[in-house]
């Protein structure tokens, strides 16, 4: 990625092609902590920073790593967490449509005692969470998924949020 041979058009290709996906596999099932979303900011930052080469600043002449607000100007597609979220909002829609059996097991607990510690974020915490986010904090999310324009329209609205 730090190659002066390749373009930047093609590290973009490559890191879309082949380093996107093996990064996000299976992150439709994912339980996302804020830790681990700003572990994947991080990760993105650092590799479009590598893409992207460093900055000339333009009042001391010094070149400089270009800051996130430039790169995210400079790659211009959505975050590896908001993909993420869409990803999951999907997949929550489709398993919610499949029928009870499938639904019971993605967002089933296992048997026996929780350990004495703050509690686990499950996935489908992480689905309702995303639901505040949109204003739709009251409303169950299996019900909204079966009809699927509106929960088309909500998924979306996710994507097109903006993340700090």
């Amino acid at each position: 990625m730090s190659s002066s041979v390749l373009s930047k058009y093609t590290k973009l290709k490559i890191y879309r092609t082949i380093i996107f996906p093996v990064v996000l596999y299976g992150c439709e099932t994912w339980s996302l902590t804020l830790r681990e979303e700003r572990r994947l900011w991080v990760f993105e930052n650092m590799a479009l920073r590598r893409i992207y080469g460093p900055k000339c600043d333009v009042i001391t002449g010094e070149l400089r790593n270009p800051h996130n607000e430039e790169l995210n100007d400079l790659y211009c597609t959505p975050n590896i967490v908001r993909l993420i979220k869409l990803r999951r909002m999907r997949w929550a829609g489709h398993v919610a449509r499949m029928g009870r059996g499938v639904h019971r097991v993605l967002v089933g607990t296992a048997g026996g005692k929780r350990p004495l510690r703050r509690h686990s974020r499950r996935w489908h915490d992480n689905i309702k969470m995303d639901l505040q986010e949109v204003g739709l904090a009251g409303m169950y999310w299996n019900d909204l998924t079966q009809d699927r324009d509106r929960w088309r329209a909500l998924v979306s609205a996710v994507m097109n949020l903006r993340v700090p």
